[in-house]
């Protein structure tokens, strides 16, 4: 899934109210996050571990208004743990997201 700027753009923008700085730091808030629970995810063996990962990309999907995060993170809940292809629409949102 290729990034798609949109509700989260202007989440990002409402929330820094003008400030270039803060904006650049809850992008970069917003990426950790994601690639935090996308690194979880990854090395999730059970399904506990799994699924929280899971669940907080949701909320960090819901936090920001990210319809497609909020997609991908409904992917990870349905599948299974460990689900490569999962993992990889995740990390190449996480790399469109970041510009490469």
């Amino acid at each position: 899934m290729a990034y798609e700027p949109g509700a989260l753009e202007a989440t990002l923008a409402a929330a820094a109210g003008g400030d270039p700085a803060l904006a650049a730091d809850l992008r970069a808030a917003y990426r950790e996050g994601v690639a935090r629970q996308v690194d979880l995810l990854g090395r999730a063996r059970c399904d506990g571990n799994w699924n929280m990962a899971a669940m907080r990309l949701k909320g960090l999907a819901a936090s920001f208004h990210s319809a497609e995060l909020l997609e991908l993170a409904e992917a990870a809940l349905e599948a299974a743990p460990g689900e490569p292809t999962v993992v990889r629409r995740l990390k190449a949102y996480l790399q469109a997201f970041s510009g490469g």
